[in-house]
C-alpha cells in the first residue's frame, strides 16, 4: 500500500481487520513509506480482506495497491513487525 499509510494505525488495524476474518499473514512498514501486507486463508476472507486495504483505516489515505501472489506459509496468526 503506498500513500499515507504510515502513523495512521494502518498495521495494527489491518491485524484486527485479518483476525476478524480469519486471515493470517503480516504486515510492515517500508522505509520508502509504503506497507506490505501478507494474507493467506479462505478466498473470499482473503478477498474482503484486500478490499479493506484498499481504504484503510479512517486516518489513511492509501493511493495505490499492488497485488502479487506468493506461496503460501501455513503459519497461523497475523503480525505485525514494528
Amino acid at each position: 500500500m503506498s500513500g499515507r499509510v504510515q502513523g495512521v494505525w494502518y498495521r495494527d488495524t489491518a491485524r484486527q481487520e485479518a483476525e476478524r476474518l480469519g486471515v493470517a499473514g503480516s504486515a510492515a512498514n517500508r522505509l520508502d513509506g509504503r506497507v506490505v501486507l501478507e494474507a493467506e486463508g479462505e478466498e473470499a476472507a482473503v478477498e474482503a480482506f484486500l478490499a479493506w486495504a484498499a481504504e484503510g483505516p479512517p486516518r489513511a489515505r492509501v493511493d495505490a495497491v499492488s497485488v502479487e501472489a506468493i506461496a503460501p506459509t501455513g503459519e497461523p496468526g497475523f503480525t505485525v513487525t514494528w
